[in-house]
């Protein structure tokens, strides 16, 4: 019902003349559903205002995740975006993406959807899995490792899909030359830097 309101222009859990957006209507997509915001929201508060809480999926333990931060300091909202041009980004916060139209994001870290995530059958098992278990666990056999143990671990971890086409985007880059560097200011690195200044 949320996504219908949501459709019509109509916000449900948004107070109206409250924020810093736009009456301009954006229509975009999360997790394959359409949904509508306004001019100046960014992907986690449009779809707040639609009623969608859960975002995404803890690392480890698939547990469920809604935003709790309101910037670039948002641990659980990580979405991908298509960049157009078989380009995505990955592990983008939703808090920070602005929508634009035609945007298509989708939540990562689950299996086969973000509701019905068969990874977190890992939460029911969590006494068994202590931080840093797999360092011991899936040392043997030695030969499991390259084709079963590690693509297995990569396809629960949370970190998002690798791009599979090149990053056409220019970025400015900056090379710093020296001729000396001293790293650290101890007893060793000040005689360095004496030493060096008097040649």
């Amino acid at each position: 019902m949320a996504n219908n309101l949501a459709k019509n222009g109509i916000a449900p859990y948004r107070k109206q003349g409250r924020g810093l957006i736009g009456e301009n209507i954006i229509n975009f997509s999360f997790d394959g559903r359409e949904y509508q915001g306004r001019e100046g929201d960014t992907l986690a508060s449009a779809l707040l205002a639609s009623g969608v809480l859960l975002m995404g999926r803890s690392f480890k333990y698939h547990r469920p995740r809604g935003v709790v931060g309101a910037g670039s300091e948002e641990p659980n909202a990580l979405v991908v975006f298509d960049r157009g041009a078989g380009r995505v980004a990955t592990n983008v916060r939703a808090t920070t993406l602005e929508i634009f139209e035609g945007l298509v994001a989708r939540s990562q870290n689950n299996w086969p959807s973000l509701k019905t995530d068969l990874g977190a059958f890992n939460n029911m098992f969590s006494m068994f899995f202590p931080a840093g278990f797999y360092n011991k666990t899936f040392m043997w056999p030695k030969s499991f490792w390259d084709k079963v143990y590690e693509p297995f671990i990569r396809g629960m971890a949370g970190l998002g899909p690798a791009p599979t086409e090149p990053d056409a985007d220019v970025y400015a880059s900056i090379y710093g030359h020296c001729e000396t560097l001293i790293v650290g200011a101890g007893p060793a690195g000040i005689a360095a830097a004496l030493a060096d200044a008097k040649t």
